[in-house]
């Protein structure tokens, strides 16, 4: 086990960059000492660290053995249930990426003075070996930049497709100048889910895990717990761990809290980096009309044009927020599978995949809400 305790704090951020939230030293750090990461999650910390001839962090690989598929939002349950037909194991396999973080970004880390061309094979050869040591079945990068993804399969790596829906910015200067993109009939949709929400009472608070107390957090969390519990599963995180992230990265965790009659009653909670925010857990405890939309969604755009953020990236999956102005955007996996005859069959399933991929991306570009002469 190789946990992020071994890497010194500073060495691994000058790998990663201030602006990735979610690589960041004190984001993985608070996973595993909250215990949402580590015994009895499914996610054991191994991380790959490699180190120069001075004993300084030169490159790294964000990995975890994982012993089932939940919290990925990458799917392969069909594969684990081929291999036990199969009378094999697929579990443990490595999992390189962020844990409940379906996020696009770096994965391959190193120093600028190591050259990508040297750091690549190098991360690549040491995760292999580490599924070799560990006995584990595969080796699978979660979310890594398209250009990152590229370099894998250059590497023998088989690469996955899949697709999210994401807002960006064009310099709106307030929801109503991006509500005048929407086609006509569009634009009354939304104005009347916002004013739905408005007219019931429900208020909006946006904070930042700074301006949070322990008491709000007790408040909070239910909230974020009943949608985990709806679905009769355990909630990924714990109040342990947003109270560390509120106090070492309080500026780039994003509340936003709906209250009925000063009582909180539905609360998304997110991340920001400098121009992006990423919208991770939603739950309420009250049913209004149209309030999800308005927290999970309408709230954030208004976030992101006051604080001038280019995107905004509300989570996996949900057809439901193309007809509200997120389009289509591509995201990737690589995986890597010691057995040859499985390898060559997820290989031919991921091409026949990526093509229905781009045709459902095509097909959903078509019902994005703008009209035909918004640019």
């Amino acid at each position: 086990m190789t946990d992020i305790g071994v890497a010194d704090p500073l060495e691994w951020n000058s790998l990663v960059g201030a602006e990735q939230v979610f690589l960041r030293h004190e984001f993985l750090s608070a996973l595993e000492t909250s215990g949402s990461v580590g015994p009895g999650s499914g996610w054991q910390p191994q991380h790959v660290l490699l180190k120069n001839s001075a004993g300084r962090l030169c490159a790294a690989l964000p990995t975890y053995s994982k012993t089932n598929s939940w919290g990925e939002f990458v799917f392969d349950f069909a594969w684990a249930d081929a291999y036990r037909r199969s009378g094999l194991s697929y579990y443990p396999k490595l999992v390189s990426g962020v844990p409940y973080t379906p996020a696009t970004g770096p994965r391959l880390l190193h120093v600028p003075q190591l050259a990508r061309q040297t750091a690549i094979p190098l991360l690549i050869e040491t995760a292999q070996q580490r599924v070799t040591e560990l006995q584990a079945s595969s080796w699978h990068v979660l979310f890594p930049a398209e250009s990152a993804a590229k370099e894998l399969a250059a590497h023998g790596l088989l690469l996955r497709k899949d697709c999210q829906f994401h807002w960006r910015n064009k310099g709106y200067a307030s929801f109503d100048d991006f509500l005048a993109e929407f086609a006509s009939a569009k634009r009354k949709k939304v104005r009347r889910e916002r004013r739905r929400v408005r007219e019931a009472g429900v208020t909006f608070r946006v904070l930042s895990g700074g301006e949070i107390d322990a008491d709000l957090w007790q408040k909070i969390i239910p909230l974020y717990a009943s949608s985990f519990w709806r679905r009769g599963r355990e909630p990924y995180l714990n109040q342990a761990f947003f109270e560390t992230i509120g106090a070492t990265l309080g500026e780039q965790l994003v509340v936003i809290l709906a209250e009925f009659q000063h009582e909180p009653i539905a609360v998304a909670i997110c991340f920001r980096s400098q121009d992006t925010l990423y919208g991770r857990y939603w739950g309420a405890a009250d049913r209004f009309h149209s309030l999800h939309f308005e927290t999970c969604y309408y709230q954030g755009i208004d976030y992101c044009i006051s604080q001038g953020l280019e995107v905004f990236e509300p989570g996996t999956q949900g057809e439901h927020k193309i007809s509200r102005g997120f389009a289509p955007t591509s995201t990737w996996s690589a995986h890597w599978l010691s057995h040859p005859q499985f390898a060559e069959a997820v290989d031919e399933y991921l091409s026949r995949e990526r093509a229905y991929i781009d045709e459902y991306m095509d097909a959903a570009g078509n019902h994005v809400p703008f009209r035909k002469d918004s640019g």
